[in-house]
């Protein structure tokens, strides 16, 4: 199979596939003749696993870690439980984070109802935002450190968005 045929077999898109195989958790061969990228049924099973994974949370580190030990035929399934349940309670206290913070995003359009808008004066950029109370600074930073200590560059700090690892 090649890279499309490939992604549509598995349900995701051919820079998915390069992905991964840039990530080393894919091993194509190559055609001889023409050089293309050429996959196996093997191939098809190992990128739903991957995805599957995703799906749970788990980064391509993880991921790579997992197969790593799969492809030398020890079980991962031991690693694979201790791993979700280390992140669980992380995710519950994210989970609790995105609901003070939808909580304070309610708060704030409440209040900002009524204000009319201003104008920025060089003193004042956007009144609405100047206006509100700012987050207890503690919880931000305890939380951008545990991030960067767990290596988990995915995850933005709180009030942004991001987009985990492209695929």
């Amino acid at each position: 199979m090649k890279v499309s045929e490939l992604a549509r077999a598995a349900g995701v898109t051919a820079e998915t596939v390069r992905h991964y195989v840039r990530e080393g958790l894919l091993e194509p061969r190559r055609h001889p003749d023409n050089g293309y990228q050429l996959f196996e049924r093997g191939d098809l099973e190992r990128l739903r696993f991957i995805h599957r994974a995703r799906n749970l949370g788990f980064g391509v580190a993880e991921i790579r870690e997992i197969l790593a030990h799969a492809d030398q035929g020890d079980s991962p399934c031991p690693m694979v439980r201790d791993l979700l349940a280390s992140r669980l309670p992380e995710i519950r206290a994210r989970i609790e984070e995105l609901q003070a913070l939808a909580a304070r995003m309610e708060q704030a359009l409440e209040t900002w109802a009524e204000m009319p808008d201003g104008t920025p004066d060089g003193h004042s950029l956007c009144r609405l935002i100047e206006s509100f109370p700012e987050p207890l600074r503690d919880n931000l930073h305890e939380n951008q450190a545990r991030d960067t200590e767990r290596g988990d560059a995915r995850r933005a700090p709180t009030g942004t968005t991001s987009r985990e690892e492209t695929p």
